[in-house]
């Protein structure tokens, strides 16, 4: 249970003689002063405007204070300065600068805050399919929503690349109540979700909630089939590749790849058969470790099919390594020819920088609180999840447009939080202006100024 303190004066230590006190009445302040930013962000992006025209509002309209988008953004900028609970918002309804970034200076009504508490946005999140509840009034397209994360990423290029890489992956999302879904994963060793996720590079493509009980790649197939099909409607000639670990290596995605030109480099699971095949190479890599007192790796290039699985004859790169620990052989299968990529690179280069994808996931799930999924329902849930895969679309444009050849250039979005968002200012209002006066010892002023400049041409 919280305690507030109703003590008009806090007394602390005194210093060189002198009393240090501390009270909450410096009136109107912000902890948030950097999410003008963000802001800017999402207005040259449109996200809060399109994500608020994947809902369907039922609403008598005038009687609503909150709009959908408003309801949004506030959802989406609180998840990016940190407040991952619905709680969180009793407060921050209050915030000046947050109402601000929500696109709202004031309430309608004297009887209203700016923004809406922890109950509105609650029932936002737990918005049903169109035809579920006739006495629910806001709805969401999931389809819409789904195809939103992809059209984003579109837009974000001004021109069609030569090539993309497309980078799947599941993880864990622990859970610890009784929601619907709700499984037992043995690798994992927990009661879990298992979403399924796709970036290309740092942008997000998919996050999509998904019971334990399934294979890694079940519904993989899909998922990829549409985000193709919208890729190539903007880009038709763009060479795309995919590029995932062992759990998604089978016959129906990577058949499916064949049959649609897209190419594709997975991870496969070792077995006998595989490893008999490079003894040999194993040996000498064995000797080599030894011989140099480092480890020690040779490629081989094989021509492989399981006895069942396989409907073909699949190039397949085997690494024969040697570690202090012993022999580490690693195997992948790809659609690629040697002609195209050589074995050592296709391994090193290629198939390696897949692990990149798994610090996305962490920025997500870690500083975006995509693993915040206690509510009742799958369907609530998954809303929940793409509202924290919107605020890393988020920070993920602010990223790009604002702070690149800046310190931030590469940082996380936790990072970017502790020293861009986070900022102390006081807030005054005239009838002319609005000023958000950020602290002066501020020392992330020079990468602010920066990202203003870039997000803010024509101020």
């Amino acid at each position: 249970m919280q305690t507030e303190c109703s003590q008009d004066s806090l007394d602390f230590a005194s210093l060189g003689g002198r009393k240090v006190t501390a009270a909450f009445d410096g009136g109107s302040i912000t902890s948030n002063a950097g999410a003008l930013l963000l802001r800017e962000t999402d207005r040259r992006t449109g996200l809060s405007r399109q994500v608020s025209a994947c809902f369907k509002d039922g609403r008598r309209q005038d009687r609503v204070e909150h709009s959908v988008e408003t309801l949004v953004a506030q959802r989406i900028h609180g998840i990016a300065l940190g407040y991952e609970d619905l709680n969180d918002h009793d407060d921050l309804r209050h915030d000046p600068v947050l109402g601000l970034v929500s696109g709202k200076a004031e309430a309608r009504r004297s009887d209203c805050a700016v923004l809406a508490g922890k109950s509105t946005l609650n029932r936002l999140e737990h918005a049903p399919r169109a035809d579920d509840d006739r006495y629910r009034k806001l709805s969401v397209d999931e389809e819409a929503m789904k195809q939103l994360f992809v059209s984003v990423f579109l837009k974000a290029h001004a021109t069609s690349p030569k090539r993309i890489v497309l980078d799947l992956d599941a993880t864990d999302d622990p859970i610890h109540g009784e929601q619907e879904g709700r499984f037992f994963h043995g690798y994992y060793k927990c009661y879990c979700y298992l979403p399924l996720y796709v970036f290309c590079g740092r942008e997000l493509l998919l996050a999509k909630l998904r019971p334990a009980n399934i294979d890694a790649s079940a519904g993989a197939k899909e998922e990829i089939a549409f985000i193709v099909a919208h890729i190539r409607e903007r880009w038709p000639n763009v060479d795309i590749w995919l590029r995932a670990d062992s759990g998604f290596c089978r016959e129906e995605l990577m058949a499916w790849c064949e049959d649609n030109g897209v190419h594709y480099v997975f991870g496969l699971a070792r077995n006998a058969r595989l490893e008999a095949s490079i003894a040999d190479e194993l040996t000498e890599a064995e000797v080599k470790a030894k011989a140099s007192g480092n480890p020690e790796r040779l490629f081989k290039e094989l021509r492989y099919q399981t006895h069942k699985s396989w409907s073909r004859e699949r190039r397949v790169v085997a690494k024969a390594e040697h570690l202090p620990k012993g022999a580490n052989p690693r195997f992948i299968v790809t659609s690629l020819t040697s002609e195209a990529v050589e074995a050592k690179e296709l391994y090193e280069k290629i198939y390696c920088a897949r692990g990149e994808m798994e610090n996305r996931i962490k920025e997500c799930q870690l500083d975006l609180f995509a693993d915040r999924t206690s509510t009742a329902s799958l369907r609530a849930n998954q809303l929940r999840l793409w509202f924290s895969s919107l605020a890393y679309v988020l920070m993920t444009a602010l990223r790009r447009m604002a702070l690149q050849g800046t310190e931030l250039a590469q940082a996380t979005a936790g990072t970017i939080r502790l020293k861009l968002l986070k900022l102390g200012a006081l807030v005054t209002r005239s009838v002319r202006r609005i000023k958000v006066a950020i602290a002066s010892a501020c020392p992330s002023k020079g990468v602010f100024a920066t990202a203003y400049r870039r997000l803010c041409p024509e101020m």
